[in-house]
Parts: C-alpha cells; sequence; structure tokens
C-alpha cells in the first residue's frame, strides 16, 4: 500500500513537470501572453531563445549564450526539446530519454544565468528539476498515471530497454 503511494507521487511529479514543459512549448508558439507576448511568437517570427540568451544571460558563458540567441537551429532544438520531454512526461512514455534530456535542458539554462540565486547561495529551481529529471530517469514514474507500462511492455522496449 506504501508503494502505490510513493508511486502516485512520482506520477503526479512527473505530470507537473511535463506540463511545466508542455506549457512553455505552447506559450512560445503561440505568444499566449504568459512569458511570450504574442508578437514574440515562434509562429510570428519570434525567436524562443534570444530574449533569455542576449539579456539574462550572466556570468562566465554569457559570450557563448549570447552567440546562439535567434539562431535558428538552436530555436529548433530548444522547441523540440521542451515539446517531446513534456509530452513524454505527460504520457509516462519514454520518460528514461526524457529524463536524462530534461535534466541537460534545465541545467543549461542554469548554466546560462551562472551567477549564484537570489533566493539561495546554492540551489535554485533549476537545480530541483534536474534532480527531479534524473528521479524520473531511475524510476517507473511513467507506470502509474501514465502509459509507461504499456509502453514498456512492447517488443520495441524490450529489445531496446533506454527506450522506457
Amino acid at each position: 500500500m506504501e508503494q502505490n503511494k510513493i508511486q502516485y507521487i512520482w506520477g503526479m511529479l512527473r505530470l507537473a513537470l511535463g506540463w511545466i514543459f508542455f506549457w512553455a512549448f505552447i506559450d512560445k508558439l503561440f505568444g499566449l501572453g504568459f512569458a511570450t507576448a504574442p508578437e514574440k511568437a515562434w509562429i510570428a517570427g519570434g525567436s524562443p531563445t534570444s530574449g533569455f540568451l542576449n539579456y539574462a544571460s550572466k556570468g562566465p558563458f554569457t559570450e557563448f549564450y549570447q552567440d546562439l540567441a535567434g539562431n535558428p537551429v538552436v530555436d529548433m532544438l530548444f522547441m523540440s526539446g521542451l515539446l517531446l520531454v513534456g509530452l513524454a512526461l505527460l504520457f509516462g512514455i519514454g520518460v528514461r530519454i526524457a529524463g536524462y534530456s530534461g535534466a541537460f535542458i534545465t541545467l543549461l539554462i542554469f548554466s546560462a544565468g551562472f551567477l549564484p540565486p537570489k533566493n539561495n547561495p546554492l540551489i535554485d529551481h533549476h537545480i530541483i528539476y534536474a534532480i527531479l529529471f534524473l528521479s524520473f530517469s531511475l524510476t517507473k514514474s511513467g507506470h502509474c498515471l501514465g502509459l509507461g507500462k504499456r509502453w514498456s511492455e512492447t517488443k520495441l522496449v524490450k529489445k531496446y530497454p533506454f527506450l522506457e
């Protein structure tokens, strides 16, 4: 019984973080006015990476990240990452790859603003997200409140377990 409660918590955490990534994709794609103004939407010709990389980059990697700002390939990779990680976590399919990919994305975002966090000298939410993403990769969080159990029983995943 206790194990079921733990699985539900992991499932809810996976869904919540999946929604954060999927919502970021939707808002940047359509410019719904939350983090992205309509005129800066990707479908309106805006760059989903330009604002953050140009103006929020701080620390030793500032020049590197500012050079990437607005690059169409970087925009495509970023948006693809948000979409694919978000959907994988929401559906509970491919959670292992999504977990490692999500951790990588959040650590890149963290390194772009590489200064001590305002409210804590060591840890900010990007680090917490990265730890959660890695935890999803090491647990069967997609099996609860997701399609991960069915997905893991397919011939493809049995042949290539890293797809779980």
